[in-house]
């Protein structure tokens, strides 16, 4: 049997390491069991998987994995926290199989066990960098759930063609197909945050489109196109082609309207127009 964590429970684990939360750190603690096992079903978590978790805080979502059967790999940059978690799992949950990794995540570059889903509740300042690194470095990850800020977690859903669709779309959609998987409400949270959160699910589709040069190169020409989203293609990549001439011909090669926006193109038409950029 393993206990989850409530409002008491995490505020007496505050108080014992005298810990305020930092806005810098993006630490926004879930104190309601209910969200917890949600966000583990939704995952489709089952006994036996190992699941990594970024900024696992207090434990709420990590005791959650736990309870599924999973065992976790947690990776957490506060100090204060990771020493702390092995001792909150050992007494709430005595016979889980927990490894804390003391981190940065965005640094990470090996963990135990070959995790096969990700499950965590994101900080939101480093939400899409942590994800685009982990899925970058870790193809054993195979399919999960983030919990981030719901602009965020939109703009990674988002298909070509939406008002929301820019750089994290496509360069999500590189590693596979993502999906908005429920709301959740800003008080099972504490503090509570002022901002929305969603939970986003995603499925991995191979290791990548494409060798790992032609993924820097595609997303090089994704960054360009949205940094001037308004503009046409032949404009706003004449920076990474060379200037508008070039890359005119370049997008024609590819098969995209030079005079085509950013916005219209899914992640396969930056691809293409990575290759032609590389003849």
């Amino acid at each position: 049997m393993v206990s989850l964590l409530g409002p008491a429970e995490i505020r007496d684990l505050a108080a014992l390491l005298d810990l305020n939360p930092t806005k810098k750190l993006g630490q926004n603690f879930v104190i309601d069991a209910n969200t917890v096992r949600k966000i583990v079903r939704v995952a489709k978590v089952e006994p036996g998987d190992t699941v990594v978790e970024v900024g696992p805080g207090l434990g709420s979502l990590t005791l959650g994995l736990l309870e599924a059967g999973a065992s976790v790999v947690a990776v957490e940059i506060d100090r204060r926290l990771a020493e702390q978690l092995p001792l909150t799992v050992s007494q709430l949950a005595p016979d889980a199989q927990l490894t804390v990794i003391r981190d940065d995540a965005l640094r990470i570059r090996e963990l135990p066990g070959e995790p096969s889903r990700l499950v965590a509740n994101l900080p939101y300042n480093v939400s899409v960098p942590v994800l685009l690194h982990l899925l970058e470095h870790f193809p054993s990850i195979t399919a999960g759930v983030v919990m981030v800020q719901a602009e965020v977690g939109h703009r990674l859903a988002a298909p070509p063609g939406s008002k929301v669709y820019g750089s994290p779309s496509v360069k999500a959609a590189w590693y596979g197909t993502w999906r908005t998987a429920g709301q959740v409400s800003r008080q099972v949270f504490w503090p509570v945050p002022n901002v929305d959160s969603v939970l986003v699910g995603f499925e991995r589709v191979g290791t990548g489109l494409a060798s790992e040069e032609l993924r820097v190169r595609t997303f090089e020409i994704v960054d360009a196109a949205f940094q001037q989203r308004r503009k046409m293609l032949r404009q706003s990549l004449s920076v990474v082609l060379g200037d508008s001439q070039a890359a005119s011909r370049i997008l024609t090669d590819a098969g995209v309207e030079p005079t085509s926006r950013g916005e219209q193109l899914s992640v396969h038409d930056f691809l293409a127009v990575a290759k032609a950029s590389l003849r």
